[in-house]
């Protein structure tokens, strides 16, 4: 948990940068350059979060890729359960019906079964010969049924042996998947901890004003939304202005960029993937003069989202310290990809 806390706290930080950047109009510091002013230290807290807020996406992509994983264990375990099952049964019809066959091929030796010729010359008379070749019909539909179930059941076995190396294949590389995706995680976490303390030693750097500008909580109108999905989506998101961010949140009352625009979407209706670099697949691709309300706007290679207002603005959860807000449509960042979600 305490890892969590320190992830979310970082994430929060991160975004703030970028917004009290843009706000008070800095350049970026040049390369080695060492912060002497609230300004300075706001540039290179910048490019600090610009930093973590990079770490932070590629750990929550690992981390889902974690869960992922493990539902893919969960299957082919099970799967393996199924084949186990079945095999046992595949076995049990075999074993019946070999001891079935070989009672007809017992009673073929001791002369229950024979040809038509013998019949005919040990046969008392026509109905005696009728009823022998009866019993001869007989005899060999039963021997032909029981050989058609043991080769049925011999073949079940072989499919639930093949089953079963298959879901033990799949079980294992997914068991030696989720140890290199533990060790990744474990590694994202380190690197992540490491910025942490960079980006809050140049947080604390910010003078007042800079703050005042990063808890700005913008415009708290009513603002109409279209009917259908996409509207219902962003009616929840911009319900959700004043809220504080926090890394990893999905609600209530404390969100993270993705988070927000996930929980925005669930509650229409429509499940989109938790990331930001996941909803930048989402949905289909509108170019810039398309964009509508309810559309999804990724930011910075993947690392952020927001959800359009209109054609000019986005409501997003950017950083901790920023409360959830309506922003200028590309106030957040570079603008990565443009994705509709309904229509």
């Amino acid at each position: 948990m305490a890892s969590q806390r320190l992830k979310r706290g970082v994430r929060g930080a991160i975004a703030a940068t970028a917004v009290a950047a843009a706000a008070v109009g800095v350049m970026p510091v040049p390369a080695g350059a060492q912060p002497n002013t609230a300004s300075d230290a706001l540039k290179k807290y910048n490019e600090l979060a610009e930093q973590a807020t990079k770490l932070n996406e590629e750990l929550l992509r690992a981390e889902e890729q974690r869960d992922t994983n493990q539902g893919l264990l969960d299957q082919a375990n099970a799967d393996l359960a199924q084949a186990a099952q079945a095999g046992d049964q595949a076995r049990q019809d075999e074993e019946t019906f070999r001891v079935q066959v070989d009672k007809l091929t017992e009673a073929s030796f001791e002369g229950a079964r024979f040809n038509q010729l013998s019949a005919l010359l040990v046969s008392d008379s026509q109905q005696d010969f009728l009823n022998r070749m009866s019993a001869l019909g007989v005899l060999a539909a039963d021997n032909g049924e029981a050989l058609d179930k043991l080769a049925g059941a011999v073949d079940s076995a072989e499919a639930a042996k093949s089953a079963a190396a298959d879901a033990q294949g799949r079980a294992q590389r997914a068991t030696d998947e989720s140890t290199k995706i533990a060790d990744d995680v474990k590694k994202r976490q380190d690197e992540l901890n490491g910025q942490i303390e960079e980006v809050r030693t140049q947080l604390n750097r910010l003078n007042s004003s800079e703050r005042a500008v990063l808890n700005d909580p913008g415009d708290r109108s009513d603002i109409s939304v279209p009917s259908g999905t996409a509207g219902a989506a962003l009616a929840f998101a911009l319900d959700q202005r004043g809220d504080s961010y926090r890394y990893g949140a999905t609600g209530p009352d404390q969100w993270d960029c993705s988070g927000l625009t996930s929980k925005a979407y669930a509650s229409a209706g429509v499940t989109i993937p938790r990331t930001s670099n996941g909803q930048a697949g989402a949905g289909r691709a509108v170019t810039r003069a398309e964009v509508r309300a309810g559309d999804l706007i990724i930011y910075n290679g993947g690392n952020h989202v927001g959800m359009a207002v209109d054609n000019g603005s986005v409501v997003h959860a950017s950083t901790e310290g920023v409360p959830v807000k309506i922003v200028p449509l590309e106030n957040p960042g570079s603008i990565y990809a443009m994705r509709r979600i309904e229509g």
